[in-house]
């Protein structure tokens, strides 16, 4: 079973209740759920849901460890023997477990910090440069998926969209699995996203941001997990807690709103399911 849906919409929980009643493990599809220095400021499972029900692929990533798609899906390759229930909200990993992946070459170190740099410095430019096959096929608001895309591009010679042409089999036919995919409604998710994060602020999340200071680096895929920098301003640079607190609610809901606009776009023959 699959359980995709955007940030806050409620899907752990769902996958926690379909896992204890059917004997499911619960395999996370979270790209930032994986790293071991974030549970609260992620929503990853708490360690006595973890104790209670057999999980996997949560919090196993060190912060300097490279993790991306195909690590994931090598990792989960080993776990569909079983009764499984894939739950999260990066619909890459997803599309990539039911339609293949691309075994594209590794970009190199140099490639890579000249896409940071020109991400930072004119992203209209990177977006530009981009294969026409590609730049119509990916999400052009989301930097990240743009500065992949052109990475790619630079380092091979030859468009994400042509690697991808070349896709090999998945592990998972999509026909072969019940897959559902969370539609809240937006002014109830939005409301859900700001509660969930004043419940991480009195939970933990400062402390967690505090103690991953002396580490920290923006480079980092670990870093991009929603709130970190602001709250790293916070403890840093003295910004007020208020504004730090307010920019991840605003970042968490333009995050739900990509999920959403991916789910729709790749995700269509999966089951929906209205909430509230």
């Amino acid at each position: 079973m699959l359980i995709a849906g955007p940030t806050a919409s409620g899907k752990s929980a769902l996958a926690m209740e379909l896992a204890a009643r059917d004997g499911r493990v619960i395999v996370n599809a979270d790209a930032l759920q994986v790293y071991g220095r974030w549970r609260v400021l992620t929503a990853r499972p708490s360690a006595a849901e973890e104790a209670a029900l057999p999980h996997a692929l949560y919090g196993h990533v060190g912060r300097d460890t490279a993790y991306s798609v195909g690590h994931w899906l090598r990792e989960v390759a080993g776990l569909l023997g079983r009764p499984v229930v894939v739950v999260g909200g990066t619909g890459l990993y997803f599309t990539a477990l039911t339609g293949g992946l691309a075994e594209i070459p590794a970009v190199p170190a140099e490639v890579r910090a000249a896409g940071d740099a020109l991400r930072a410095a004119d992203f209209a430019a990177m977006v530009a440069a981009l294969d026409p096959a590609t730049a119509a096929r990916i999400d052009l608001r989301n930097p990240v998926r743009v500065q992949r895309a052109w990475e790619v591009l630079r380092a091979t010679g030859r468009g994400l969209a042509g690697w991808q042409a070349a896709t090999a089999p998945p592990l998972l036919a999509r026909t072969r699995a019940e897959a559902l995919v969370l539609h809240p409604a937006t002014d109830w998710l939005q409301e859900r996203i700001d509660r969930r994060f004043d419940r991480m602020i009195a939970t933990g999340a400062m402390e967690e941001v505090r103690a991953e200071l002396p580490f920290w680096d923006p480079a980092r895929p670990s870093a991009r997990a929603i709130g970190a920098a602001d709250l790293v301003a916070h403890l840093r640079d003295g910004a007020p807690l208020a504004a730090a607190v307010a920019a991840a609610k605003l970042a968490s809901r333009q995050y739900a709103r990509r999920q959403r606009h991916w789910f729709r776009a790749r995700m269509a023959d999966w089951r929906p399911v209205a909430l509230p």
